[in-house]
């Protein structure tokens, strides 16, 4: 690994190096079938990805985009969670990796590499993930478990310090979505991640599992700044977040379009078994900036969503407000409340 480059360039790096020699024809098409299947209801009875270029396909079309919802999901529950550390990681439904990589990025600072363990139903995915990680050069990576796994109610989990479950929910039954959200509640000794695409049924996926931590004794780290009821009634909204993806020619090639980027719209839970410091606020929509003014959508503490006016008059607090993205806790701690 060049330590120069940050990880998501190395992931680029490794995808580039597993589509090569690949028929770029026979690589589309495989785009165009799970594209169609990821829109619409996804079976239960067999693996989604079958062999070795539908593996390479996924990578491509769909890993630096999840890799980015998860990161920054991780990010969010980082800054709830100060200088703990996972020791352990388990990915579960990982696939390929995406969501080892975010943790792998997120504590690569620690003392000692988070030892981590993905579970998967598609062996052709696990054998992928494996090559991506040794071509990472990151030891975290390298030296992860990749173990096959059937991701539903008879799934056994050992305990981790952390356990991500990213875009898996989607693919189970209601009963398995329900049975898993528990085990993972149980096995975790310190945080539960779960990342869902933002739409309103990922939405409606997230709430559920979120309703089920807090039962199982966890609480919210993020994005929530509480663990009491989301103020967003049922049918007229829902919560979800952007990252935006920078495309490689690669990718652009893969998925088709010309702009170098995309934005990733992603539903998330982040939760702990020990007190986290959530944000004092959050920012839950896109902020609008107007002559001598920013609008913030906030969801509040006290369970209330609410629009917050910061104007010129409010200095630091405005500069700030005009920094703001999508997502981010509010107030910045380096700017004074109004």
């Amino acid at each position: 690994m060049n330590d120069s480059l940050p990880l998501p360039d190395v992931l680029r790096s490794a995808l580039a190096g597993l589509l090569d020699g690949l028929p770029p024809s026979a690589t589309t098409g495989a785009v165009d079938r799970l594209i169609g299947h990821y829109r619409g209801v996804v079976p239960t009875h067999a693996p989604v990805l079958r062999d070795r270029s539908d593996v390479a396909a996924y990578a491509a079309y769909r890993m630096p985009a999840t890799f980015e919802a998860v990161r920054s999901a991780l990010g969010a529950l980082r800054d709830a969670t100060g200088t703990w550390t996972p020791a352990t990681h388990t990915d579960i439904g990982g696939g390929t990796g995406s969501a080892s990589w975010a943790v792998a990025e997120a504590w690569q600072d620690a003392d000692a590499p988070v030892a981590t363990t993905v579970l998967d139903w598609a062996e052709p995915a696990l054998a992928v993930g494996r090559e991506l990680a040794e071509a990472s050069g990151v030891p975290g990576l390298r030296e992860a478990r990749w173990q096959r796994a059937r991701i539903g109610s008879a799934l056994t989990l050992e305990s981790a310090g952390l356990i991500t479950v990213s875009y898996v929910l989607n693919e189970l039954t209601a009963d398995d979505r329900r049975a898993l959200v528990d085990a993972v509640a149980g096995a975790a000794t310190g945080a539960v991640l779960i990342v869902e695409p933002g739409t309103p049924d990922g939405y409606a996926r997230i709430i559920e599992a979120r309703d089920r931590l807090i039962a199982a004794g966890l609480s919210v780290a993020a994005p929530c700044p509480h663990s009491a009821a989301c103020p967003i009634e049922p049918g007229t909204d829902w919560c979800h977040f952007s990252a935006r993806v920078s495309r490689s020619s690669l990718h652009r090639q893969v998925k088709g379009g010309s702009l170098a980027y995309e934005d990733e719209k992603f539903s998330y839970v982040a939760a702990t078994r020990f007190d986290p410091d959530p944000a004092t606020a959050r920012v839950v929509r896109r902020p609008q900036i107007r002559k001598g003014q920013v609008l913030l959508d906030l969801c509040l503490p006290d369970e209330r969503l609410r629009r917050e006016t910061v104007s010129k008059r409010h200095g630091p607090l405005y500069r700030a407000a005009r920094d703001a993205e999508w997502g981010d806790p509010w107030p910045p701690h380096s700017a004074d409340p109004l």
